[in-house]
Formats: structure tokens, sequence, C-alpha cells
């Protein structure tokens, strides 16, 4: 008994950080924590038939896509981000903003926060099968052959759909931002204003 309890202890120590992060920026950080000790009891519960067919990292990573994929279908956590989104709607405006009246002493790490921001807003956007394969390519830096076997589809596939998430992703954010580079040579973005019609008496 003592084996895979040490054996569980290792990987929670190892891969509890990363796939609490990694679901943070699958489906927000209000879910995360609870999904995480979820993904890691059905790690605890499958550790004995783990056969090594796979990378370790692979197959936690497949359970943690796994559990965020059925966690996001159901109708309550839609119904729950929805609400989130709604309350969160002014803030969410104010992401990217212009960069020129910044300081100079911290105007690169506010810019590099800003664009971090602006870019994962635009990502948490994308339809669910983008955003994780972005997520999985971009974010956690692992290889087409991995995720292929994390979402247990074909590399060509993977690399069918990353091209298409990326390209959705560079559509959202040429429409949704202006990207330029300030004086101190930095790239740096402005959200563009969303004119609001007024509403016309029926």
């Amino acid at each position: 008994m003592m084996g895979p309890e040490y054996e569980f202890k290792k990987i929670y120590d190892e891969y509890y950080s990363r796939i609490l992060q990694y679901l943070t920026r699958i489906v927000g950080p209000n879910d995360a924590e609870d999904m995480a000790q979820d993904v890691f009891d059905k790690i605890n519960n499958g550790l004995g038939g783990f056969q090594g067919k796979s990378k370790l990292s692979t197959w936690i990573f497949r359970i943690a896509t796994n559990t965020a994929i059925d966690r996001s279908r159901s109708a309550a956590f839609k119904q729950k981000k929805e609400h989130i989104a709604i309350e969160d709607g002014d803030e969410h405006q104010a992401v990217c903003t212009s960069a020129s009246n910044k300081s100079p002493v911290t105007d690169q790490l506010v810019i590099r926060k800003e664009m971090s921001d602006c870019v994962n807003e635009f990502i948490d956007n994308l339809p669910p099968d983008y955003k994780t394969v972005i997520v999985l390519s971009e974010l956690e830096g692992l290889a087409n052959k991995e995720i292929a076997e994390i979402l247990g589809i074909s590399l060509d596939n993977v690399k069918i759909r990353l091209h298409r998430a990326r390209a959705k992703l560079k559509a959202a954010l040429k429409e949704g931002c202006d990207f330029y580079y300030n004086d101190q040579n930095t790239l740096a973005c402005d959200r563009k204003q969303v004119q609001i019609l007024p509403k016309t008496p029926n």
C-alpha cells in the first residue's frame, strides 16, 4: 500500500501546480481548483491501471482535458460562465489599454502583462476545441504528437486544428486590438473601441 501512495504523492507534488494552471486557462479560475481536485482523484484511482503505454504527463493531461471538456459541456457550467461573463463585462473591456500614458520605468512590464491578458482573453473566447489545442501547444509547450495522444485524434488533425485555431485567434486579435510599437520599440496594443449604436424606438 505504501508504494502506490508514495507514487501518487510524487505525482501530486510534481504536477498539481501545472495542472491547476492548465485548467485555469481552460475553464477559468473560479472552477479550476475544484476541477483539479477531481482530476487528481481520478489519477489516484486510475494509477494502478496505468501501464506506461504513453508518457505519464500525457496520461495526466488527458485526464485533465477530458474532465474539463465533460464539465464545460454541462448546462450548469455554461450557465455559470454566462453569469460570470456578464458580471465581469466592464472589467474585460479595459484589459488592453493604451501604453502611451504609462511611466517609462514600468512601461515594458505593464505592456507585456496587458498583452498577455489581452491574448488570453481572446484565447478564452475561442471555441472549446480550438482553445484546448492552442493552450496545449502555445501555452503548455507540448509537441503535436503528445497533443494528439491527449486529445485522442490523429497527428494530421492536430496540425489542421492548430492551423485553424491560430487563424481564428489572429483574426480575432486583428479585429479587437490595434498593435503597434511604442517609443521604447516594445510591442503594445490598444483595445479598439466598439461603437454602441443607440436603440431605435419600436
